[in-house]
């Protein structure tokens, strides 16, 4: 009996990682096929971090390339800036996507996705590392998104 129940678990946990991948795939696409090359959001970035105090982030991109990062209060995020390494792997939605799919967020033990049900990005992402573990949780909320021209 605990063999069949194990079973059943473990295709009950596939099946749910196909799904979110599945959703991933798909939203990624409706992103791809909007062609939005020129946008502008804010992405609050909430962890155990030193800079929490400092979100939401003001982010423009123009075919796919950063165009200026500012913090709440509009400093600039200077390139050399080590914290701007953090940022640049969620300043894009394209390299937001990479890396759900194979980034550290590709290897969380638990990662929730909400996305944008006109243009596709996700707007709430959820990483749980180490379910087991305190103070590892990431979680990035996507707001005032805007289309430029």
């Amino acid at each position: 009996m605990r063999k069949i129940i194990f079973i059943v678990l473990a295709i009950a946990m596939t099946a749910c990682a196909i799904g979110a991948k599945n959703d991933l795939a798909a939203n990624q696409q409706k992103w791809q096929t909007s062609g939005v090359t020129h946008y502008r959001f804010d992405l609050d970035v909430i962890c155990f971090c030193a800079f929490r105090d400092r979100m939401p982030l003001h982010i423009e991109v123009k075919d796919g390339q950063v165009v200026s990062m500012t913090y709440a209060d509009g400093t600039a995020i200077p390139a050399d800036d080590p914290i701007h390494e953090t940022f640049d792997r969620y300043a894009t939605f394209d390299a937001l996507f990479a890396d759900l799919q194979s980034g550290p967020a590709s290897q969380a033990e638990e990662v929730t996705i909400q996305y944008d049900p006109t243009y596709g990005f996700p707007s709430d992402v959820n990483i749980d590392q180490i379910k087991a573990a305190m103070d590892d949780e990431l979680h990035l909320t996507v707001s005032n998104f805007e289309v430029l021209k």
